[in-house]
């Protein structure tokens, strides 16, 4: 059981700050923030969910279908991450690339402490044999608020290497095109990584300074002992709230511009652009598709098609697709009838999947799964792991990728500026620049 107490706030922004700052000493965190955008679809504007290492609340088994059913028998929260590479246990499938993060395939925890940020009120879960350091905690999480947040440590600026560069990133986009003119797939998602080696940063300072660009509305930062995700994903996965799920695909990016004028005509530019738009229709079938596996006969609808958003950086083009289950519905049969989510896959899925890990050079990981919760009730929600920086503090190894659509009328030229394009924010913050 939890104990919950409540507190009013008048600085959503520092105490999100020092909410942060505070978490520093746990060894699993899940951190997930809005940044104040607001949707029909959400219901906090910012969570942390915290333990300690010796604690008995992670779920450690290796296999995805028993840890989602023990996530299903629980009547409490859970907070973690499913990875790319489930798709091998939920496919005939494998994935023999390098993968120098070694993050778990799949890992859940249920929380000691959950503090929730909500409507001008900073709410306390506390599981019941904690509940005596919610005075204290909160005591500390004021403290810190007051402060001036210091950026400590090591300054150094991280030199970034490209696994795929740009000779050899033509050469596999021009087979991604074979390929669908044979007819294996008409989409696919072809990812590069970036990547520094021997390299150590301030897995809190760099995530505050790559929110702090891109503002998205499904930022993340988890640590899970040594190992860190800062995220700053502009995209939904998939949320269920009671009987409805909800997905929200982002298939079409656009870069912003300083000139107002300028910058509507790129917004507009790309809500008409034919391929971003066949891009997104594709996907945006896929995920009816996938979600129709599990949805009441007739519920699956598209509510917004090809709509353009406009983020710090980047205009992005999403379409929002909803569907009702039955009642009693499993969480992880949902989970496993839509993932990967479409959007960093392919179509058709399995084929651009087999595809993909033909021509990437490493194991996604942590990169294109999710991250997100479960809730008492059997509500989730889950973003999509992009625009973020993953580090493995023991190896001292950072990366981030990214990643575009190839389909029959892409020009590798423009992909790979777009990707490039993406990759801006995550190299700035790495980099100083």
């Amino acid at each position: 059981m939890r104990t919950t107490r409540s507190f009013s706030i008048v600085d959503p922004i520092g105490m999100k700050d020092a909410l942060l700052e505070w978490s520093r000493t746990y060894d699993q965190i899940v951190w997930l923030d809005s940044n104040d955008h607001k949707d029909a679809y959400s219901d906090y504007d910012a969570i942390l969910a915290i333990s300690r290492q010796t604690d008995k609340s992670a779920f450690y088994a290796k296999n995805a279908d028993e840890t989602l059913n023990y996530i299903d028998e629980q009547d409490d929260w859970c907070f973690g991450f499913l990875t790319y590479d489930l798709k091998n246990q939920w496919e005939d499938l494998e994935s023999n690339n390098i993968d120098n993060l070694e993050f778990p395939e799949i890992h859940f925890f249920r929380p000691d402490k959950i503090l929730v940020l909500q409507k001008g009120q900073l709410q306390f879960l506390y599981l019941d044999q904690h509940a005596s350091d919610i005075g204290s905690d909160y005591n500390q999480i004021q403290e810190l608020s007051k402060k001036e947040q210091q950026q400590e440590g090591h300054h150094q600026t991280v030199r970034i290497k490209l696994r795929i560069h740009k000779d050899a990133y033509f050469e596999k986009a021009g087979r991604f095109l074979q390929h669908i003119r044979r007819g294996d797939i008409y989409e696919a998602n072809f990812c590069q990584e970036f990547y520094a080696e021997e390299t150590k940063i301030d897995p809190w300072h760099t995530y505050n300074n790559l929110n702090g660009i891109s503002k998205p509305p499904f930022a993340s930062f988890v640590r899970n002992g040594d190992k860190y995700l800062l995220c700053a994903s502009p995209e939904r996965y998939l949320s269920r709230r009671g009987n409805q799920l909800v997905s929200q695909p982002i298939k079409g990016t656009a870069p912003r511009d300083v000139d107002p004028v300028r910058d509507e005509e790129l917004k507009s530019e790309l809500k008409s652009d034919p391929k971003e738009r066949a891009e997104n229709i594709m996907i945006t079938d896929l995920v009816r598709n996938d979600l129709s596996k599990s949805a009441l006969k007739g519920t699956v609808e598209v509510s917004e098609l090809c709509k353009v958003y406009s983020f710090k950086q980047v205009h992005q083009m999403i379409s929002t697709i909803t569907a009702e289950v039955a009642s009693g519905t499993s969480n992880s049969q949902l989970i496993k009838n839509t993932f990967p989510m479409g959007s960093m896959t392919g179509a058709p899925k399995i084929s651009a999947m087999k595809i993909i890990e033909e021509l990437e050079e490493t194991k996604r990981g942590l990169y294109s799964g999710a991250v997100g919760y479960f809730d008492p009730e059997g509500n989730f929600d889950f973003n999509v792991v992009i625009r973020s920086i993953l580090y493995n503090a023991t190896s001292k190894y950072v990366s981030f990728s990214v990643g575009s659509a190839i389909t029959a009328k892409s020009d590798p030229e423009k992909e790979y500026q777009e990707c490039l394009l993406k990759a801006k924010a995550m190299r700035s913050v790495l980099e100083g620049s």
